[in-house]
């Protein structure tokens, strides 16, 4: 990455909170070709929250899994403010099966502020779905990259966030937990939001330098926001040049590097 992004962590999240910053919707036609999406967990039903389907990147099929932000009432009710249900995770899980199966690669697009808490996700059991995706992601054999394209919130997050290389639009912010919920819990005081999104180190070099991604993507060349043609041609090449690499390997190696890769992180020393 050779541009310098001199934005705090607030600041990236009020611009990735903005109504027009472009959506998954408004990339796909632009990154990939012959997009069919695909419905349902074959369980409980079909989740807006979360798209899936298969397209081709540059000819070669893929398995596309996004969580959905919308841009007005009206879609974000349709998607549910980008809060996965339990039978979005399970879709999404049936999908990278698929993949698995007809040996596609899974491309992830994160973008959520965390998974939906209501009383019926916990009745259809959110916490099991997201921990069984994220224990399955891990030995899926079939490459799998994310992309953190604004938000990537919790639980929510974390289930699409095993993969063999995760990268982040530089403004996208990555964490354990929302800073509304640190706030609340550290301070007992929710509206410390912005101090806690400074102090939780959540930005897309942050993450690089934790070992947590691989790669920023950039957004422009100068400092304008929401370049949507810019970001979906830096994403499409990125993808292209991983997709190829992470394909050419063998399964046993990937899967070794991916199990290698989750437990160095938080790895640490003590000096007495």
């Amino acid at each position: 990455m050779e541009k310098t992004n001199t934005r705090t962590a607030w600041e990236r999240m009020m611009l990735i909170r903005d109504k027009t910053r472009p959506t998954i919707r408004d990339y796909l036609p632009l990154i990939f070709e012959d997009f069919y999406e695909l419905h349902g967990d074959r369980g409980v039903g079909d989740d807006g929250a979360i798209l899936g389907g298969i397209g081709r990147l540059c000819g070669r099929p893929v398995t596309i899994i996004a969580e959905v932000k919308g841009r007005d009432i009206e879609e974000n009710k349709a998607s549910n403010f980008a809060m996965p249900h339990p039978e979005g995770y399970r879709k999404a899980l049936r999908l990278a099966r698929q993949a698995e199966k007809f040996h596609r690669p899974v491309i992830c697009f994160i973008d959520t502020p965390g998974a939906f808490c209501g009383i019926e996700a916990e009745e259809r059991g959110q916490g099991e779905a997201i921990a069984k995706n994220i224990a399955e992601f891990m030995s899926l054999r079939t490459p799998v990259i994310s992309i953190v394209l604004g938000e990537g919130g919790s639980g929510g997050a974390l289930a699409l966030g095993v993969c063999d290389n995760l990268a982040m639009l530089e403004n996208a912010l990555y964490s354990v937990i929302s800073p509304r919920g640190a706030a609340s819990i550290l301070w007992k005081d929710a509206a410390r939001e912005q101090e806690a999104c400074e102090v939780l180190h959540i930005t897309a070099e942050d993450m690089v330098e934790f070992g947590v991604a691989e790669a920023i993507i950039l957004e422009s060349d100068t400092d304008a926001v929401n370049d949507l043609d810019k970001i979906s041609e830096n994403m499409k090449e990125y993808l292209v040049k991983i997709v190829a690499e992470k394909s050419e390997k063998d399964i046993d190696l990937l899967l070794k590097e991916r199990y290698t890769k989750f437990r160095k992180i938080g790895v640490f020393s003590e000096t007495y």
